[in-house]
């Protein structure tokens, strides 16, 4: 009997990797392959400095949808260049401002002490009674600021 029960274990296992093994295979026959002597891809041009989430797309009208999902949108973030891909300097470059604003000496490089002054300078303002713990309340006010979006000036 536990022969016979440990059998159909092995034998479910093994079809539930072979399962997983022709559907991982099945997917990545999907993705093209490069061809030899194609040409490489376009150079990384530098990302315009200022407000990542601006798309530039012209604003709607009150009560008009957007023709584009959230996640269209969210890419479309990202995707400066508006190339339809995103690259790995175009992902980061909505990290510059915050990085500028923890690299004290500008040398582009951010050492644990200028990341330990800022964080110990945020938790000394978020403790409002000196004691060296944050309560619950303290710990809500260090939040980020969220900005509400402009009212319409209908």
């Amino acid at each position: 009997m536990g022969r016979s029960l440990v059998g159909a274990m092995a034998a479910l296992l093994l079809m539930a990797g072979g399962l997983f093994w022709w559907q991982g295979h099945a997917s990545n026959e999907a993705m093209p392959q490069p061809l030899i002597g194609s040409p490489p891809p376009p150079a990384v041009e530098a990302l315009p400095e200022g407000d990542p989430d601006a798309t530039g797309d012209a604003p709607l009208m009150p009560g008009e949808a957007s023709p584009q999902s959230r996640e269209q949108k969210r890419f479309g973030r990202y995707d400066r260049n508006r190339d339809g891909v995103i690259t790995r300097i175009e992902m980061m470059g909505s990290r510059v401002k915050a990085f500028k604003a923890l690299d004290k000496n500008n040398d582009n490089l951010l050492s644990f002490e200028e990341w330990a002054v800022t964080t110990s300078d945020r938790f000394a303002k978020a403790d409002g009674n000196g004691d060296g713990k944050l309560t619950p309340a303290e710990f809500a006010t260090t939040a980020p600021k969220r900005t509400a979006a402009p009212k319409c000036k209908c």
